[in-house]
């Protein structure tokens, strides 16, 4: 049964494999995945870990990303996806769902959902998604302070506590800089710089910061998409793709869909669906199969 209705590589040794890949010199990728199933997709693709985003997640809930998603939502939506799989994942905590104490709180709930690291961030409540104006950021004591909690709270040292500043677009590049420093002076392992602009500005920031970074490559956003084997020639130890593959599922869904409305049959569409038989091939219902069978004609020694 191992592998099957869930994977077969433990927490302790996600974290560790999370903590070895960004150590390696190979940049680590982190597609998003929307749902489980996803995730099995991005490990069978051959890529290095998991992303849960928190937009996705607050999307797929028919809600804007303003910070109306909970802990518990996070945390679930979180360990649903990390135990099909045997990557490590990583996922979005927002601010840490309120003052430092509740930020201790999200790393030890993310801990027992099976996750490998979060990321938390130093904007104020109610959040903003990253790329949109109109963002505010807390002082850099306040995040610090989050910081320090989330570090305190973790008993696995191999959990990956990752700081994102949204200051590049409110208060400049240098001022995301020293707050990486002292990002990085209060414990975290990771430093996440939203919304810088382009090539040079990712080589700025590694260049003046020696934690290890995380580049977001996100669509229609504020950062040009710059190649993961060009960001790992800069320095960068991991890189997200955070809403990517919700965003190529709800455009063929509501193509789909408009071609039932108006034609009032799927055919046309049937080449650009996923056939059942891959479907079937991903959650492997040929194991499940052989489970079955091997359960079900056990018999007894009748000794």
């Amino acid at each position: 049964m191992t592998g099957l209705i869930a994977a077969s590589t433990s927490a302790s040794d996600k974290r560790a494999a999370f903590r070895a890949g960004l150590a390696s010199g190979t940049i680590q990728r982190l597609p998003g995945a929307f749902s489980p199933l996803v995730a099995k997709l991005v490990q069978e693709i051959g890529f290095e870990g998991v992303y849960v985003s928190g937009a996705v997640l607050s999307a797929d809930l028919g809600l804007p990303d303003i910070g109306l998603t909970t802990l518990s939502e996070v945390a679930g939506r979180g360990q649903q996806i990390a135990r099909v799989t045997d990557l490590p994942v990583l996922i979005d905590a927002d601010t840490g769902f309120g003052e430092p104490m509740s930020a201790a709180r999200t790393v030890t709930m993310l801990e027992d959902a099976g996750i490998a690291g979060c990321h938390l961030e130093d904007q104020v409540n109610p959040k903003r998604c990253g790329h949109l104006d109109g963002k505010a950021v807390v002082d850099t004591e306040t995040m610090v302070q989050r910081i320090r909690a989330a570090v305190s709270a973790r008993r696995d040292p191999n959990f990956v506590i990752c700081a994102r500043t949204d200051a590049r677009a409110i208060e400049g590049i240098d001022a995301a800089i020293t707050r990486a420093k002292a990002y990085a002076d209060a414990g975290a392992d990771l430093i996440f710089t939203e919304a810088l602009a382009d090539e040079a500005e990712f080589a700025a920031f590694r260049g003046a910061v020696t934690t290890p970074l995380l580049a977001n490559m996100t669509e229609f956003g504020k950062s040009e998409l710059i190649p993961a084997h060009v960001l790992q020639d800069l320095g960068y130890n991991a890189v997200i793709y955070p809403v990517t593959t919700l965003r190529l599922a709800m455009f063929a869904v509501e193509n789909g869909l408009r071609e039932i409305a108006s034609t009032g049959t799927q055919a046309a569409d049937l080449d650009r669906m996923q056939h059942r038989s891959r479907l079937y091939e991903l959650l492997e219902y040929d194991q499940y199969n052989r489970f079955d069978r091997g359960i079900f004609t056990y018999t007894r020694d009748a000794r």
